[in-house]
């Protein structure tokens, strides 16, 4: 990246976490006199940012907070632009924490907590750009050349490669595919995964050896410590938990927790895979503070970059909460109070020249 580049981006995504409407290059070019609409256009429109570029910003704010106990977290977050001409990238993906299916922008994302500090040290946007003919009904569809287990499993071998320390893999339960599973123990890492109810073990390995797999759910869990289990296609044995929890409405649900490292306390799984609610932190901070789907950009190159400088935006965010204590909402709170205060002042030198406007009793 060029120092001028380097520069644009910095006003750029400043002016993303001060912006509480649509962020447009006209709308920063109004902010900065110097700067105009074509350079902001052009800026976005170079080269396409990727994660390369986001691990140059990156590595020396993780240097200082990395740390051989800290997690790396893979999940993926579908945002929705129903009014943005459909391409490869905004496009039909099917967001499994609405159950359906949205027309929209589709972000896998490896986040890397160490010492309660966020950082995503990978991502990549699902573009589909290949035809996919369903041989049962005959019809087309628009698929992405890579699945996002394999751009998941790209994630962790990278951060891996640059000597990134983390001890465990958390994912939800799309993630959890025994080839994640082998490939992460590949990697001499462990990991922590909801399992559905209906995957099938062995409750030992004689069993595993003469084929007799049972679903989950019809194990034998009689006290609250943890089982050790083999799962079909996973060559080493798990540890597996049974969480119980209330639902708001009064009903019981179950969660069923398994991890490789089978030294782990029923309380250490549960401690463990609660720190994966900070991915759904990042996801809600970068759609609600960053303007990550508040951009009208129409090419798929100035939409990935846009996207690029939301991420970007959410470091600053992050670095700005570790030395104010204040979270990302709080943050954009005191931005949005200054930006109210700023105008209501202006309003005043604006009443003081128009006396009409002031109404006396």
């Amino acid at each position: 990246m060029t120092t001028r580049n380097a520069h644009l981006l910095d006003l750029y995504t400043d002016y993303l976490l001060a912006s509480f409407g649509q962020a447009t290059a006209t709308g920063l070019a109004a902010l900065i006199p110097e700067l105009s609409h074509d350079q902001v256009t052009r800026f976005l429109a170079q080269q396409e940012f990727t994660d390369k570029d986001l691990w140059k910003i990156l590595k020396p704010r993780l240097r200082a907070v990395q740390s051989e106990d800290a997690v790396l977290i893979i999940d993926d977050s579908v945002e929705e632009k129903p009014y943005t001409d459909e391409s490869e990238l905004v496009c039909w993906h099917f967001d499994h924490t609405q159950n359906r299916t949205l027309k929209g922008i589709n972000l896998v994302s490896a986040l890397y907590l160490s010492q309660n500090v966020s950082l995503p040290v990978g991502f990549e946007l699902v573009k589909k750009t290949q035809i996919l003919t369903d041989p049962k009904t005959g019809k087309q569809k628009w698929q992405s050349p890579r699945t996002k287990n394999e751009m998941a499993r790209s994630m962790i071998a990278s951060t891996i490669s640059k000597h990134i320390p983390f001890r465990y893999v958390l994912n939800d339960i799309w993630f959890a595919s025994a080839e994640n599973m082998v490939f992460i123990k590949s990697k001499n890492k462990d990991f922590v995964m909801p399992l559905k109810s209906n995957r099938k073990v062995a409750s030992s390995e004689e069993q595993k050896k003469q084929g007799k797999w049972v679903p989950i759910s019809s194990l034998p869990f009689d006290t609250d410590a943890p089982l050790t289990i083999y799962l079909e296609s996973v060559p080493f044995a798990l540890l597996l938990y049974r969480q119980v929890f209330r639902h708001e409405d009064g009903s019981q649900g179950e969660l069923y927790l398994v991890s490789s490292d089978l030294s782990l306390s029923a309380g250490s799984l549960t401690t463990l895979y609660q720190k994966r609610w900070k991915i759904e932190e990042y996801h809600k901070s970068l759609k609600s503070n960053a303007s990550f789907a508040k951009s009208p950009t129409k090419t798929v190159r100035t939409q990935s970059n846009h996207f690029f400088a939301s991420l970007v935006a959410f470091v600053k965010l992050e670095i700005y909460r570790t030395s104010t204590s204040l979270n990302h909402f709080a943050l954009k709170g005191k931005l949005y109070t200054a930006a109210l205060a700023s105008a209501f002042h202006q309003l005043q030198i604006f009443k003081v020249a128009c006396s009409d406007a002031a109404i006396t009793s």
